[in-house]
């Protein structure tokens, strides 16, 4: 029989595709990417016979989790494989392609549809076998397995630490330092920012308003905690806005407790702020919540406190009083020129029985007008999905960035011996873990909250459509109470005497769903 020629046997294009889940060491002459790919081109070379060639182009992907796909080397080599140019894949280990059962088949899946075999090195598998096709499954579970294992034992030591009043990691807040010296991390109380905590609680029961308050801390150039990662990146240190605000005056770490959920529990820690105070801030916060209406609002019916803000610096516009020959005078001003002057912002008050009227006429416009009512959906969804959009991207970051400390635990653990300094690396790679395991339950709260508040035609409508009679039949306290519920800001811009409201999808929702219910007990 005539000997199979070199020309004539099938030539089997393979790329080899190497992964490490962090940089170090990645930039020595010869680092684990080339000892994986030397491998590979090793066992290319004894399928010689078969028809095997290593294909010159490179699959490295450095400091990458398997936890999920998005890799550059990754998508070349998904690219290159739908493009025809590949038809073998070759591996040191299963787990260097994904730690994920749920990626790798997908992967695989991607790899039969364009007739594309997978190898590994080590554990010497070929997927174009049965055999090779179960013991690849074995093993991808028992590592999808491990993995969760790790995840849950890291949960539950959280669990356990807070329970027992300890800190177990996450964002450091203004007022405590970490202190790492013991056996576990521990809050010690920073005196200069514990001073300042203390001001920023006695503000707000002074200034009876989170804006002002905001206002005030931007003026004396006070900041959120500046703080350090375990790898030196410097975090922190942003301007208050309300929102951080409103999460320091609402943080029962100041009272001594650490949370865990919906739980509190002493803390070992020393308190920063007196339960009294800290009862008399909760209490006027719950006085000021949004709808909630208070006997002060609309002492001088100011139907727009807390929504109108100065086109020209951005800060808040509050309500002001003048009285002239015991006639009563109410104006918008904006917080800047009253606190440092006219020549800081030159915007000019607003007389404000006129900008109220103004906002009510533009509202009822949206509700006679069936074209400005879709504006309204147009802005809401547009705002929404960019906001979404925001936290789909910090959430993809976060879970990148917990896949690879994962990485980095299961590694230092698999190589730590006992009374080594690695065990103190295990424990900052624990408090940085639950640091990033808090900030994804914030971001997955607020994805949840911003889906809940998406709005449709019919909840437009239904908020809209009867706003007229309804307006009419109310009081200064409900009318107030309604432009908080609906609007979230609103701008006149004098020079060009122009009006901008921005509506607010929930309170669209709320009202939309009262007014309908209202409706059905007027049919019933």
């Amino acid at each position: 029989m005539k000997k199979q020629t070199e020309s004539e046997r099938r030539i089997i294009r393979c790329a080899i595709y190497t992964r490490k889940s962090t940089e170090e060491g990645l930039d020595q002459e010869f680092n684990s990417l080339d000892a994986q790919r030397e491998a590979g081109e090793n066992f290319i070379a004894s399928q010689s016979q078969e028809g095997w060639k290593v294909i010159a182009t490179r699959y490295d992907d450095g400091g990458y989790s398997g936890g999920n796909v998005d890799r550059p080397a990754m998508k070349r080599l998904l690219e290159d494989i739908s493009a025809g140019k590949i038809d073998c894949v070759v591996v040191y280990k299963v787990d260097r392609l994904s730690r994920s059962l749920l990626d790798f088949s997908k992967i695989m899946e991607t790899f039969d549809n364009h007739g594309v075999s997978f190898v590994s090195v080590t554990q010497q598998f070929n997927t174009t076998h049965s055999m090779g096709r179960l013991t690849l499954n074995i093993l991808l579970s028992f590592a999808q397995f491990e993995r969760e294992i790790i995840g849950e034992r890291i949960r539950d030591k959280i669990a356990a630490q807070r329970r027992r009043g300890k800190w177990a990691g996450g964002i450091p807040v203004l007022g405590y330092d970490v202190d790492r010296s013991g056996p576990s991390p521990k809050l010690v109380v920073n005196a200069d920012e514990a001073a300042k905590v203390r001001r920023i609680f006695g503000l707000y029961l002074e200034m009876e308003s989170m804006t002002p308050v905001v206002e005030e801390l931007d003026r004396r150039g006070w900041c959120l905690k500046s703080w350090k990662t375990i790898s030196g990146k410097a975090r922190g240190g942003k301007p208050f806005d309300k929102s951080s605000l409103h999460t320091m005056l609402t943080n029962q770490t100041y009272i001594g407790r650490i949370k865990h959920k919906t739980q509190t529990f002493k803390g070992e820690h020393t308190p920063i702020i007196d339960q009294k105070l800290f009862d008399d801030v909760a209490a006027m916060m719950r006085s000021h919540a949004r709808g909630g209406g208070n006997h002060l609002v609309n002492k001088y019916q100011a139907l727009l406190k807390g929504l109108i803000y100065c086109p020209a610096c951005n800060h808040s516009m509050v309500h002001n009083v003048a009285r002239r020959r015991s006639k009563v005078y109410r104006y918008y001003t904006c917080v800047t020129a009253i606190k440092r002057g006219r020549k800081y912002c030159p915007s000019p008050s607003l007389p404000a029985a006129d900008i109220e009227a103004a906002v009510v006429d533009q509202i009822r416009c949206i509700a006679d007008d069936p074209g400005l009512r879709r504006d309204v959906l147009e802005q809401s969804s547009k705002r929404c999905e960019a906001e979404l959009a925001e936290l789909n991207t910090q959430r993809t970051q976060l879970t990148q960035r917990l896949n690879h400390q994962h990485e980095q635990m299961k590694h230092v653990s698999s190589t730590t011996d006992a009374g080594s300094g690695d065990s103190e690396r295990l424990a900052a790679l624990h408090q940085e873990v639950a640091g990033i395991i808090e900030s994804l339950e914030i971001v997955d709260g607020e994805i949840k909250r911003l889906t809940a508040e998406q709005i449709d035609e019919r909840d437009v409508n239904a908020a809209f459509s009867d706003f007229g009679n309804v307006w009419n039949e109310l009081n200064i306290r409900e009318k107030s109470a309604v432009l908080t519920l609906l609007i979230s800001r609103i701008e006149f811009d004098a020079d060009e005497s122009s009006l901008s409201i921005s509506m607010h999808p929930a309170g669209i929702k709320t009202f939309s769903a009262e007014a309908t219910e209202q409706q059905q007990e007027t049919n019933s």
